[in-house]
């Protein structure tokens, strides 16, 4: 089952998320003021299209590795509109990704950015997949961007220093322009004996657990397996408004029924 909800209504959303019998894809699309100058298309439009070119990679070579089929999916969007946009500037559009894979009873994953991963297996804990790279260089800019208002000029200033660390070694990776990235990003794959579950869940979804503590993991993945994904994202817009905190796209995918065929 999936969701996906944009920050409020008539916005366009730059999550994506789609599935395979066998792979669900989840694209967290991110951008910045200045973004629409630069880029004809947009975010929704690079988070769609990079979804879409990695699904169908999937589909026709699934042997490959995940970070293979990242970058040949960064690669193919990138000179979709790289003579008429400017893909290489900071400002152009960008991505986080999840990836899950099942093949038999192996189950491989793939995240980039600050989307999440969990899967829940009855035959160990569960596995918390993130990469927090981008949190852990964000840090020192957080108060900064907090005391300014958003979309001034010193705000923009401020996000402008923050992407500068972005795909770039000590920084974090993006799926943006450059499929060198995909090689950055964190993966695995684990066997599952007996029924498993997993969630993907865009920066937006894993707010119910990181900003407002509404369940730690494990009560996410029981609130998924009891209401769905469409419960846990309203529950997150209700304390974004209790919290009067700006809402953000919100994206869950939720797969059951792994490794029992």
């Amino acid at each position: 089952m999936t969701t996906s909800v944009a920050a409020r209504a008539g916005r366009a959303n730059e999550d994506f998320v789609g599935a395979l019998p066998t792979a669900v894809v989840l694209i967290d699309g991110a951008g910045i003021p200045g973004t629409a100058s630069i880029c004809r298309h947009g975010v929704a439009w690079y988070a769609g299209r990079l979804g879409g070119s990695l699904l169908g990679l999937l589909s026709r070579v699934p042997d490959r590795s995940l970070p293979a089929l990242l970058a040949e999916a960064i690669e193919r969007v990138t000179e979709d509109h790289r003579d008429t946009c400017d893909v290489a500037s900071p400002v152009s559009p960008s991505a986080a990704v999840a990836v899950l894979r099942l093949s038999g009873d192996r189950v491989d994953h793939l995240v980039l950015g600050d989307a999440f991963l969990v899967l829940d297996a009855a035959d160990g804990p569960p596995l918390v997949v993130s990469d927090p790279r981008e949190l852990i260089v964000g840090r020192p800019y957080a108060s900064a961007l907090g005391a300014v208002a958003e979309g001034s000029e010193e705000y923009r200033r401020i996000l402008r220093d923050l992407r500068a660390h972005r795909n770039r070694p000590g920084g974090f990776w993006v799926a943006k322009d450059d499929p060198r990235a995909a090689d950055e990003a964190v993966t695995g794959s684990r066997t599952v004996a007996g029924p498993a579950s997993a969630a993907l869940l865009s920066n937006g979804a894993a707010r119910i657990v990181d900003r407002f503590r509404l369940v730690d993991r494990p009560g996410a993945m029981a609130l998924l397996a009891s209401s769905g994904p469409a419960e846990l994202v309203h529950r997150v817009r209700q304390a974004e408004a209790r919290h009067a905190v700006a809402a953000d796209d919100a994206t869950v995918a939720h797969c059951t029924g792994l490794g029992t065929t």
